[in-house]
């Protein structure tokens, strides 16, 4: 029940990391788009394992086909399906972990829930099935773009204690993938970078923060109580495997703050009504106020560490466990289209909802 998302433009992933392959299908794209894989494969490349020296180094091309919805390069309203082939998978790197419980991972509770687990790479536990969400994110961006140029651009602030300092309003999507760390500031990313060779070297992990902006945004989007857009883009955040949480403008920093500090007063400004600041993050009441939506999502260190940790077998052995195979020192660098792809999903669901609340 868990592998859909969205209500009118609704998302369903499927595939694990060792299997044949992984996808999407995407139900609710109007018709009359122009799509092409190759608009899905620039999200991909970002996404992809093996890109440069600090990911994990699985190669996958992660080479997308659309196998339904879209004749003679334009979408025709019916359901869109994507496949990717799963090309580099090593099984065999973790035989040596279906009878025990790897520390932080997703293997007690998958098989707490189901009485039994994929053990191939974490199934669909891994990150692996986020190919089938950056697909789909691809095909929002393209809608959002044709809409109301609505753009998201999401970045590296920080990883370990290491953070950047640049001025959100001169980073473009240019600057970011300038970086393999994907920061825009030249110097904390050569620093960031060092951190992560660092680590892996040691066996080790870290986490960090991605900050995101979405520029043009129309006032008036989002659903009043429970599908505020604040909870709908909270919780596509948060299905993103190793988050941690997520924060609206000043987010916990505003704790500090009084009332008579934080709120953002209502001013014309060429003709519209706008807030002079932008503290509350673009979104008021659960509703897009026509500000920059603005974010944080932290994610934590990855799991897998090449440390020797104490864990126990299925029956509740007590082994100790120094884990093999391939996986990223820190998730960030490839969490950024990942980011951007479930922002752009929850932004374009709710742009097609916003259509029915007038006559």
């Amino acid at each position: 029940m868990g592998d859909s998302f969205g209500h009118l433009f609704r998302i369903t992933t499927w595939g694990e990391s060792h299997g044949g392959g992984v996808g999407v299908v995407i139900d609710g794209c109007p018709s009359g788009l122009q799509l092409s894989e190759d608009d899905l494969q620039y999200e991909l490349d970002r996404r992809r394992p093996g890109q440069s020296k600090i990911t994990t180094q699985r190669k996958e091309s992660d080479t997308a086909r659309i196998l339904s919805g879209v004749f003679e390069g334009r979408t025709t309203g019916t359901a869109i399906s994507v496949m990717v082939l799963n090309e580099d998978a090593k099984s065999h790197a973790y035989e040596h972990l279906k009878d025990l419980y790897r520390p932080s991972h997703a293997d007690f509770t998958f098989d707490k829930k189901y009485g039994f687990r994929d053990w191939m790479g974490g199934g669909r536990s891994s990150a692996r099935e986020t190919v089938g969400r950056v697909a789909a994110g691809a095909i929002a961006k393209k809608l959002l773009q044709q809409w109301n140029n609505i753009q998201t651009i999401a970045w590296v602030e920080q990883i370990h204690e290491i953070k950047s300092s640049v001025d959100k309003e001169s980073i473009s999507e240019q600057k970011i993938e300038a970086s393999i760390v994907r920061c825009p500031d030249p110097e904390a990313s050569e620093a960031m970078i060092a951190r992560i060779h660092e680590v892996r070297k040691s066996g080790d992990s870290v986490g960090g923060i991605i900050r995101a902006v979405v520029r043009n945004v129309p006032a008036g989007l989002g659903e009043p109580v429970f599908d505020k857009l604040t909870a709908d883009l909270a919780k596509a955040l948060m299905s993103l495997p190793a988050t941690r949480g997520v924060e609206f403008g000043l987010g916990f920093y505003s704790v500090k703050l009084k009332g008579s500090e934080h709120n953002d007063a209502f001013v014309m400004r060429d003709g519209t009504i706008r807030t002079n600041t932008n503290r509350s993050g673009g979104i008021q009441g659960g509703i897009s106020n026509g500000e920059e939506i603005d974010l944080r999502v932290s994610f934590k260190p990855t799991a897998t560490i090449n440390f020797e940790q104490d864990t126990v077998t299925r029956e509740g052995e007590a082994v100790k466990l120094k884990a093999k195979g391939r996986h990223d020192p820190c998730v960030l660098p490839r969490a950024v289209p990942m980011v951007e792809a479930m922002i752009n999903l929850v932004l374009t669901d709710h742009y097609l909802r916003n259509r029915q609340s007038r006559l």
